[in-house]
């Protein structure tokens, strides 16, 4: 079986970028994004059962990939124990997704590549308070090509809240307008000041799937709009 890394490196740079437009295999590839890492999570380990979850390595892969960052400043961030950020660094590094020097963690080639793949496909804005978020941080992330997979939103609403989130809305971008399901045929003219903020900060395009989460700081909506991406994604 080819495998995707193999799809990869047998493409140019050129070749690849043009692939985005497919759905097919803008698909596959943050599913595999979301393979990867659960693969890293499910991975056995001597002592007492992990205290992190598959967001938390997510978390890091995208620290790491902003800026090289010692394993103390990667637990303040990630708000975890040092034991825990060391047992995150070192299945990371196992799964050769990120190398440690005396400067810090930093994204291996392959780390690289699968966060470039994830940004590919997913693109995140703090957004101020409006008809929808009328109170508290909100978070709104945009999941590439995957507003036929939303349905009444209840799903990335439970997710969201279970990961410290108070709300969270979910959208698809249809014939030009941001729809809400069961609520709003039309955002853009229902809920103009929202509708406005989400097409300034994410640029949807067809087919694009939203999710604005809110909650009483920033970080759990960061927390929240994570696990709420997610849910995109099950039953691949």
């Amino acid at each position: 079986m080819i495998s995707f890394w193999q799809i990869e490196c047998s493409l140019s740079i050129d070749a690849f970028n043009s692939h985005l437009s497919n759905p097919i295999f803008v698909g596959f590839m943050s599913g595999f994004f979301k393979m990867t890492l659960e693969s890293v999570m499910a991975q056995k380990a001597p002592g007492p059962s992990a205290t992190f979850s598959v967001f938390h390595l997510m978390r890091a892969i995208e620290i790491i990939g902003h800026k090289e960052i010692g394993r103390g400043k990667l637990a303040e961030s990630l708000k975890v124990g040092e034991g825990v950020a060391r047992t995150i660094v070192r299945r990371l590094t196992d799964a050769g997704l990120i190398g440690v020097s005396k400067a810090g963690c930093f994204l291996t080639e392959k780390g690289l590549r699968l966060w470039e793949e994830y940004n590919s496909v997913v693109k995140k804005a703090e957004i101020d308070r409006s008809e929808l978020n009328p109170a508290g941080y909100s978070i709104a992330l945009l999941v590439r090509k995957r507003g036929s997979r939303v349905k009444s939103g209840m799903e990335q609403r439970d997710a969201a809240i279970m990961n410290g989130a108070k709300s969270a809305i979910t959208l698809r971008f249809e014939g030009g307008c941001l729809v809400i399901p069961s609520v709003s045929e039309n955002v853009n003219k229902d809920f103009p000041k929202a509708a406005a903020q989400v097409l300034r900060a994410l640029k949807p395009e067809e087919n694009d799937a939203i999710v604005i989460v809110t909650a009483d700081d920033l970080e759990k909506a960061e927390w929240g709009a994570l696990a709420a991406m997610w849910t995109f994604y099950n039953a691949e």
